[in-house]
């Protein structure tokens, strides 16, 4: 399986949110709220009405999840992907929608822009430096764009504990650098096609996380982040027994 195989699978496992005994003007801010990501979001009313407004999160046919609505749409303001991360818990701020969230877990996000893909790595990018060990592995699709992110990722490097790699097709010179950051240069369409940041936790399975994308229109991306730790760790297999390729120092 490639990496854009990853993302299809996890694309065609659409989740569904039900929302029961709600008004249309609450059910089209959810619908805005989780318009960037791979939920569909319904309205239904039970025959009694009763109980007061909640919703149901299924995948397929199967029940994930339920929480009354009046606890998502306070949490609104704490739902941000880019937020900065806690090292104790990589799960999203806000108790209350958890219940929600926390089942979200690589859903798909769609049309991201090349600021939004950054803020989303910079998340990551974050918890490596502030645990400073570990391993982390970033797919940047040509190596030009590399070396515009030397300065980050020579800091990176910087830390003693901590080993980086950087994946890019050769379009340009590699860049230089004085650390030891690990330059894997790849003529690979699944490299030129994704952009991709993955962090192994330092073997710590809470710290774990991975961002995955693939650029289907001209700087527009589709895929998903996770925390799961069965999927930060197959990434980083795939992309240490693929590409052996490498250029260092």
């Amino acid at each position: 399986m490639s990496l854009i195989e990853l993302i299809a699978g996890v694309e065609d496992h659409e989740k569904t949110l039900t929302v029961f005994n709600a008004d249309k003007e609450t059910i089209a801010t959810l619908r805005e709220q989780f318009h960037d990501r791979n939920l569909s979001v319904f309205g239904e009313h039970t025959p009694s009405g009763k109980p007061e407004a909640f919703a149901v999160l299924a995948d397929g046919d199967e029940f994930v999840t339920a929480a009354a609505i009046e606890t998502i749409l306070d949490s609104n303001a704490d739902i941000d992907p880019t937020a900065e991360p806690q090292t104790t818990d990589p799960a999203f701020d806000g108790d209350a929608y958890r219940p929600i969230l926390d089942h979200l877990d690589e859903t798909m996000f769609t049309s991201y822009d090349i600021d939004q893909m950054v803020a989303a790595s910079r998340e990551i990018e974050d918890r490596a430096w502030r645990i400073g060990k570990g391993s982390i592995h970033s797919g940047f699709q040509k190596l030009s764009i590399v070396a515009g992110q030397m300065d980050i990722y020579e800091q990176l490097a910087g830390k003693s504990g901590l080993d980086v790699h950087a994946y890019a097709a050769p379009d340009a010179d590699v860049p230089d650098h004085d650390t030891d950051l690990t330059i894997h240069v790849e003529r690979s369409d699944e490299i030129e096609r994704t952009w991709f940041v993955a962090y192994d936790g330092a073997g710590i399975d809470v710290n774990k996380c991975a961002l995955l994308a693939e650029e289907r229109e001209s700087r527009a991306f589709y895929g998903f982040w996770t925390y799961d730790p069965s999927t930060v760790d197959w990434i980083i297999d795939h992309l240490e027994s693929t590409y052996g390729l490498i250029e260092s120092r």
